[in-house]
């Protein structure tokens, strides 16, 4: 595995919203999704007095991330979680608040890159997609095991995909004949099963599908709907969080956990807020902020990003 290829998106941009709340000494920082260790190892040489603390579900990905960030020692606390157990990571490592909360959503290069990952469309490989391969149904068991009308919900909420009744009808017949193991067969049949027209949009015909398996596969939006709000309870005043999504269901769910946050939710009328209604998040970014042209050009994988970030300004009312 060559970890040079690996570019983190947005990169710099991402520290400039965390460096306010990184820059005191005993900062801790929470990278959610360590991956090749590129954002890590970034916030830990821009932030020489800060102390990361970063998780990932992926064995492969710890180790690799463990030997580039060796040469931190013991400011790099690396952990087998996924991200909604940041709670109680934090806990056991007693580390009541943190400073910063780094999540950068999606499939990593490496997942990306190793054919026998199943993520990749592009290339022949086993239909497994798990982020950890210790545990949890593979793709092909979700293809040759779900209900019709489920693998139609799936494609549709997880993959926006508007031939997801044609598609599925051509799987339910397929793995009739034959079960489903690699990802050659599967991106075939969606090639097939599809109009013409739907065959001239948007990339990769079999792209949205596999999105909507990888989700399942990973339960990465309810895993998401618990870890944002925890993030968020996490960070102490003054502390700051950037999300980076590359997907609009990722996207939708971080805006409105800050938007939440940065509303007050007096009843109307009030001719005073009282404390306790104030907002606790104040937004960072305006909308979502993307990468420049040229960042895409040197990292075509940074073209779907969206990045949010927000501040914590007060605790919760008791």
């Amino acid at each position: 595995m060559n970890q040079v290829r690996h570019v983190p998106v947005m990169l710099q941009r991402c520290l400039d919203l965390l460096a306010p709340a990184l820059a005191e000494p005993g900062a801790v920082v929470v990278d959610c999704t360590l991956g090749l260790g590129g954002h890590s190892e970034a916030l830990l040489s821009t932030f020489p007095a800060a102390r990361l603390v970063a998780l990932d579900r992926d064995q492969e990905a710890l180790r690799l991330s463990g030997e580039r960030l060796a040469p931190f020692g013991h400011r790099a606390t690396l952990v087998h979680a996924v991200y909604d157990e940041l709670p109680d990571v934090l806990a056991r490592l007693e580390i009541p608040r943190v400073q910063g909360v780094l999540f950068d959503l999606g499939v990593s290069s490496m997942q990306l890159d190793e054919a026998e990952r199943g993520f990749a469309y592009a290339q022949d490989s086993p239909l497994d997609m798990r982020m950890d391969q210790s545990s949890g149904v593979s793709a092909a068991e979700v293809l040759n095991t779900y209900p019709p009308g489920e693998l139609v919900r799936i494609l549709r909420a997880y993959g926006e995909e508007k031939q997801a009744k044609r598609i599925v009808s051509a799987v339910v017949r397929e793995r009739e004949k034959e079960p489903f193991s690699h990802s050659a067969r599967l991106v075939e049949l969606i090639r097939d099963a599809l109009p013409q027209a739907a065959k001239r949009t948007g990339g990769n015909p079999a792209k949205r599908t596999f999105q909507a398996l990888r989700i399942e596969v990973n339960g990465e939006l309810s895993v998401l709907e618990r870890a944002i709000p925890a993030a968020v309870t996490s960070l102490a005043v003054g502390g700051r969080i950037a999300v980076l999504s590359y997907h609009s269901l990722e996207d939708r769910l971080v805006k409105q956990v800050f938007a939440a946050g940065a509303t007050n939710t007096a009843p109307p009328g009030l001719p005073v807020v009282p404390e306790r209604y104030q907002p606790r998040l104040r937004l960072l970014t305006r909308g979502a902020e993307l990468p420049t042209e040229e960042e895409i050009a040197e990292n075509r994988r940074a073209a779907p990003a969206r990045l949010r970030g927000a501040q914590r300004i007060r605790e919760d009312a008791l």
